[in-house]
């Protein structure tokens, strides 16, 4: 936690995080053009931002891209927010509102966390019934081969669409599955109604992957959702659902117990 309250004590990296969350996924030659600041000197403060895990980047083609990365604020909020009076820390609590937003101009959510296990483990708690239903409270009935179908159920709620199918499996390293479709018996559930309901199940299925990486004693997990349209409401919803539910993978795995159960974001189930 000492690397996160560095980072951000600078000026130059708080306007580089700003810069994020106005435009996420943005490349280092954009970075410097939009803060009118060196290429070394960018590259320099990236560095400490990604020591600190506060941003994450992904490869599309030859193209690097930065994204904000809500976990270590996330930590910082539960960990002091609920220990110490909330006006005294209301700044950390504006930047961690901040940096979970949703970014208007770019509908896709990435998020990198380390965990103490295994990928081996890891795996499991993302594909077996019996692990899943514990933390997240969704089970998935698929056999996790590229191509096969995927049924999720929550809370006796089953949605099943033909476009809902696993993208790629990697056992311990990568998978990727389509997020489920907004069904008349999810809506009714989660308490989804008129507009809101007929927009949300209008967007077609987006897509969510788990790249998994081991590093020593703990394994590194990112987690990108994409594939949303422009102007996607469902987008800033799972942005949201999604911090707290890795939260309870993270503590799931590393002390056998989840977090206390939450209502789910409405498309977060």
């Amino acid at each position: 936690m000492d690397e996160v309250f560095k980072a951000l004590a600078d000026p130059s990296r708080r306007r580089l995080l700003d810069s994020l969350n106005t435009r996420d996924g943005q490349t280092l030659r954009e970075l410097c053009a939009g803060l009118d600041m060196a290429r070394q000197s960018v590259s320099k403060h990236l560095a400490v931002l990604a020591d600190a895990n506060l941003i994450t980047t992904l490869w599309r083609g030859r193209e690097k891209l930065h994204y904000l990365n809500a976990e270590p604020i996330n930590a910082i909020a539960e960990r002091w927010i609920n220990r110490y009076d909330r006006e005294r820390v209301r700044a950390l609590a504006d930047l961690k509102t901040a940096l979970e937003s949703e970014p208007m101009s770019k509908p896709e959510f990435v998020y990198t966390t380390y965990i103490r296990t295994t990928p081996e483990k890891l795996w499991q708690a993302l594909t077996e019934p019996a692990f899943t239903s514990r933390y997240w409270g969704s089970t998935f009935d698929t056999d996790w081969r590229p191509g096969s179908p995927v049924a999720w159920t929550y809370k006796g709620v089953t949605m099943a669409d033909p476009a809902q199918i696993v993208h790629e499996s990697e056992p311990y390293r990568r998978l990727s599955f389509s997020w489920h479709k907004i069904t008349p018996e999810f809506a009714k559930l989660v308490e989804l109604e008129g507009d809101l309901f007929d927009a949300l199940s209008g967007e077609p299925l987006s897509k969510v992957t788990f790249e998994i990486e081991p590093l020593g004693q703990q394994v590194k997990l990112t987690v990108v959702h994409d594939g949303f349209p422009p102007g996607s409401m469902l987008a800033g919803m799972v942005s949201e659902g999604w911090p707290p539910l890795l939260s309870s993978l993270k503590t799931f795995l590393e002390t056998g117990e989840p977090l206390p159960e939450q209502e789910p974001q409405p498309a977060a189930g």
